[in-house]
């Protein structure tokens, strides 16, 4: 193989390798409460962990309860020691399904979203 072909082809590697994390987004690597459990004894808190860090300001958990009514929780918190895990303490809850509701951004400014579903005993 020509060394002009050597060099174009790691330049082609190259730039597909940076194109493809560049557009990388937030994904939820981790949940608990779990998505799909049932649990015996409520939850405490929600702590969501993500492949990236995540923006404080930007990061937000949302929980809505058995008849679809907001659930209050206290601010979501990003981990200083630990910025691509975010939390939230939860009231005591009682029996029925829950939907963990999540929004955040991350330093390159890509936006992600989903939901987690459990159930209480």
């Amino acid at each position: 193989m020509s060394l002009k072909r050597i060099l174009a082809v790691t330049t082609f590697a190259l730039a597909s390798a940076v194109t493809s994390s560049a557009f990388a987004h937030a994904k939820l690597q981790s949940s608990n409460p779990e998505a799909g459990s049932t649990y015996d004894t409520a939850p405490k808190q929600v702590r969501l962990k993500f492949n990236e860090a995540l923006e404080p300001a930007f990061s937000k958990i949302k929980v809505t309860g058995p008849q679809n009514n907001d659930i209050p929780v206290a601010a979501t918190i990003v981990d200083k020691a630990d910025p691509t895990v975010m939390t939230a303490p939860l009231p005591a809850l009682s029996t029925g399904e829950y939907h963990i509701q999540w929004s955040t951004m991350t330093h390159d400014g890509h936006k992600a979203k989903g939901d987690v579903t459990f159930k209480v005993k």
